[in-house]
């Protein structure tokens, strides 16, 4: 039999409001609306669903307050994240956001009405006093921290919802299943006792043998409940770990485990967000949870330490078990054994026993350069995923990212290193002149600070799908900015490698190789705010190569270049 939901019922609004559905749908036409950001898109499909359960609404103030100072909402229910819905002061002006208001929440992808709201309150959050006790610390190092002090909005509206319709899904539609579909299947399955294993990251053998043995112990079947809405920024994406849970699924013994994909979006709460998982899970239909070592946690703060301790998670939960009402399974740390060819907990281990282990930082680089994974680590199936989707640097692409002034031989360069990287014929190679850039991208654009930077901010975005692609893309603007030459950097590198290579020839030089005499009709005054006369250039302080034509050759600009992407493995690499 299925756990029972957190406060006695599951809140499916879905089934609740079905009745009404085509009222609450001509009703959302007339309404005003408000646009959903990620977050909130998340939060909403799981208050819809049940996943929240007792939750039927965003939070009012009484229930934040509740939640923020003790862990409790009004009525007296456990819950440790506070769950809102924050907006502008310009949104509540503009849709006069009141309480008894309602309004239509739209799904920020297609703008679909999602549910009503009905407004209990609009008030203003102590976000300084939330970070302190739902995160341990106002530290914006800390990813919930730093959103709600940068992201989140000025405001919260409380209030009740009715559900109009469910967000729609195009991935894995087949294993996203909501609480009660999921409590359908385990009654179908005749599962009874069922453990589950949450997770953001890709699981490999330690994984499955943890939760075999979790299992095992508890005389119970096995869910594989992974996130997949918000994680920690810099997570592997979760189209490459749900393809490797499936990779992994036909793994386990036949019967004992399933598959459920979960669109939360965590806030690595640590502690606080092992209560609030537990309490997902329970609404879920399971009886067991595996709350791990530092679970949820976000890594080190602003001081280099830890944010939370490694069993400060499974304290907590264990403190609040009686209103949890799920048995936790503590995370137990298993290792491999060569001799043995098996895994075994890791304080299980015999003293002058030999152990073997792969770091996450291990395998991240045995990923970027093609190293051997071997398989007492991970099964061929799920690394051949991994491959697939994180290539070594002689697969991906990267982003050369020429600046200078007008005529510094910035352009001879960048053409020239083009001829020099298609004779490899590893990877297509763009270029992208600031000439031909400013015709085909930005010829509305003049040569104010704004435009300019607009330009360069359309340059780095063709040149990051350039390299997110697996090409090369070769850039050469003058980009006088180093603020805009900052947001390109974070634009491109993010899909693979990027260097800044400033072309730093003298003025005086690049004056008597203009063959275009644009710099004598800029100094007769004819044209206006020119880079180098009139309008400033800020050199790079943090260019991977300063390059000047009065010293170098064109050829070897190319080579020095190429002995960098060498280096790092882009080029040459077998």
């Amino acid at each position: 039999m299925a756990n029972t939901p957190h406060g006695g019922v599951l809140k499916d609004l879905y089934i609740r409001d079905a009745p009404k559905h085509d009222a609450l749908l001509a009703e959302s036409e007339s309404l005003p609306s408000l646009v959903l950001t990620d977050r909130q898109l998340c939060d909403l499909e799981l208050i819809l669903n049940g996943g929240f359960s007792p939750l039927e609404g965003f939070l009012n103030q009484k229930d934040y307050d509740g939640v923020v100072d003790d862990m409790h909402l009004a009525n007296g229910l456990l819950w440790s994240i506070p769950i809102t819905l924050d907006v502008s002061k310009e949104e509540v002006d503009e849709l006069k956001i009141e309480a008894s208001k309602r309004i239509t929440l739209l799904d920020p992808r297609d703008y679909a009405p999602l549910a009503i709201l009905t407004v209990d309150d609009v008030y203003k959050p102590n976000k300084a006093k939330e970070a302190e006790l739902v995160y341990g610390a106002d530290d914006q190092a800390h990813p919930a921290v730093a959103y709600l002090h940068n992201i989140a909005k000025e405001f919260n509206v409380g209030g009740s919802l009715e559900a109009i319709q469910s967000p729609s899904h195009y991935d894995y539609v087949a294993n996203r299943y909501t609480p009660t579909e999921l409590r359908a299947h385990f009654k179908k399955l005749q599962w009874t006792r069922v453990v589950a294993f949450q997770t953001r990251n890709p699981m490999h053998r330690a994984h499955r043998e943890l939760t075999v043995r979790a299992a095992r112990q508890r005389k119970a079947h096995l869910l594989i409940h992974p996130v997949v809405g918000l994680t920690k920024p810099g997570d592997i994406d979760h189209y490459t770990r749900v393809r490797v849970y499936k990779a992994l699924m036909p793994k386990y013994p036949n019967g004992m485990a399933e598959l459920s994909l979960l669109p939360l979006a965590m806030r690595m709460g640590g502690p606080r967000e092992a209560v609030w998982h537990a309490l997902i899970r329970k609404n879920h239909g399971v009886t067991h949870f595996i709350v791990g070592r530092d679970h949820a946690g976000p890594g080190k703060n602003s001081q280099g330490v830890d944010f939370y301790g490694p069993y400060d998670a499974q304290t907590l939960v264990e403190k609040y078990k009686s209103e949890i009402g799920i048995e936790v399974v503590p995370f137990q740390m298993v290792t491999y054994s060569p001799d043995t060819d098996e895994y075994i907990p890791a304080d299980e281990v015999p003293e002058g026993v030999k152990t073997l282990n792969i770091s996450g930082t291990e395998l991240r680089r045995r990923l970027k350069v093609g190293a051997p994974i071997p398989e007492w680590f991970s099964y061929p199936e799920v690394v051949k995923v991994l491959r697939q989707s994180h290539p070594p640097r002689s697969q991906q692409g990267f982003t050369i990212f020429l600046t200078g002034l007008h005529a510094s031989g910035k352009n001879a360069i960048a053409r020239a290193l083009q001829v020099s990287l298609n004779q490899e014929s590893t990877r297509s190679v763009s270029l992208l002149t600031g000439g031909n850039a400013r015709a085909e991208l930005s010829s509305e654009l003049g040569f104010s600070k704004q435009d300019r930077d607009t330009n360069i901010g359309r340059l780095a975005f063709v040149a990051g799908e350039l390299t997110r692609a697996g090409a090369a893309a070769i850039v050469a603007p003058i980009a006088p900015y180093a603020e805009a030459r900052s947001k390109a950097r974070k634009t491109i590198e993010k899909f693979g490698g990027f260097y800044l290579v400033h072309v730093s020839t003298p003025l005086e030089e690049c004056i008597k190789r203009d063959r275009d005499g644009i710099y004598e009709r800029a100094q007769r005054g004819e044209i206006k705010e020119f880079t180098g006369l009139d309008a400033p250039y800020e050199a790079p302080e943090d260019a991977h190569l300063e390059l000047d034509i009065t010293k170098q050759s064109v050829s070897q600009a190319v080579h020095e270049i190429i002995l960098l992407l060498e280096k790092d493995g882009y080029v040459g690499s077998a």
